[in-house]
């Protein structure tokens, strides 16, 4: 496995090809699907077809340093989930979305957290960003949370897309955490 990045208990690494089924897999937990759209899984043709050749295709875009990398507990090598950080398709390279997806059996082991700060790490001392930041439904405590963890502030509401009104919580919208290389380096 060639590391993408190694926390004290996560490897982060791209994604291949054979990593169809790791994505079904987190994706038809209605749980883990909950806030992205309503528990419904995304269907198995889709990864294979539109999310993977994607998450593929980001590492030729952003020539390795940006992504979604798979994430794998170190003593367990068990896929754990994912993260991602990368800059918007046509957004400058300095501001970076971070973001995560973990399994139902990892919540509240700490591994988002241990996960988003290290990406912050990379982000800020290696990649040259001067932004990160990370949108969620407002009524997913657990994701702002961690983003709380992490130094990020919220930075302003979101309206509800309208192919996720539908969900538990819609009306209260959304919210945008952000952190700055400076307010991380004064941390």
């Amino acid at each position: 496995m060639d590391p993408y990045l190694n926390t004290e208990r996560l490897t982060l690494r791209r994604f291949t090809a054979a990593d169809a089924d790791l994505l079904i897999e987190l994706d038809s937990d209605p749980a883990v699907m909950r806030y992205l759209t309503g528990g419904e899984p995304t269907a198995p043709d889709e990864i294979r077809e539109r999310d993977l050749p994607g998450i593929l295709a980001g590492y030729d875009r952003w020539d390795g340093d940006f992504g979604v990398f798979a994430a794998h507990d170190r003593d367990r090598g068990a896929f754990v989930g994912w993260f991602l950080l990368r800059p918007e398709r046509t957004g400058p390279r300095d501001e970076a979305e971070l973001g995560y997806r973990l399994r139902r059996a990892e919540w509240g082991g700490g591994y988002a957290t241990e996960g988003s700060k290290a990406l912050l790490g990379k982000a800020f001392t290696d990649l040259g960003v001067r932004l990160v930041w990370a949108e969620t439904m407002a009524v997913n405590e657990g994701s702002r949370k961690v983003m709380e963890k992490i130094g990020m502030t919220p930075a302003g509401t979101l309206d509800t897309p309208p192919d996720m009104r539908t969900i538990e919580g819609w009306e209260k919208g959304g919210v945008r955490y952000e952190i700055t290389r400076q307010r991380w380096e004064q941390r």
